[in-house]
């Protein structure tokens, strides 16, 4: 039998292993009970990437929903028609350069989330919509793991 000091220290050695393995070219595992050094590793990553404030704001924030615009009216000339001044919805064609970058990292960032976690946890986020959604899911089911860890050991003890 193991005395839990050697447990822990291997479980520990093991922990490091799997947190180096492939960190440069995509996000960390979440290892049970090591939720809060995931979840700081994890948007350290995010921030590495090319895109990563845009990536950030929808994890953090959520995805960016497009608005409405209006269009000014420009008088008709020689070549073109008068158009009137109207709304239209935004698209990726007339957003700003950052709300673009926001708008299109949603799937980037949902792929990344679920990279990041294992089988029993993805059960759990398959069915969000937003990679803010699937965060906060991942963060409720961690707290909620970590107080019934705080249970067991406040009745142990």
């Amino acid at each position: 039998m193991t005395t839990p000091t050697v447990t822990s220290s291997i479980d520990s050695k093991m922990h490091n292993n799997i947190m180096t393995a492939g960190s440069r070219d995509r996000p960390l595992m979440l290892a049970t009970g090591r939720y809060p050094q995931w979840r700081s590793r994890f948007l350290r990553y995010i921030d590495t990437r090319p895109n990563g404030e845009a990536l950030r704001k929808c994890i953090l924030s959520g995805p960016y929903k497009p608005t409405t615009v209006v269009v000014q009216a420009v008088s008709a000339t020689d070549d073109s028609l008068a158009i009137h001044e109207h709304t239209t919805v935004e698209t990726p064609m007339n957003m700003s350069p950052a709300n673009k970058a926001h708008f299109e990292s949603e799937k980037e960032a949902i792929h990344m989330i679920l990279t990041g976690i294992g089988d029993e946890i993805y059960s759990t986020v398959d069915a969000c919509q937003t990679a803010q959604e699937m965060w906060e899911a991942i963060e409720r089911l961690q707290q909620g793991e970590s107080l019934n860890i705080q249970d067991v050991k406040t009745n142990l003890f």
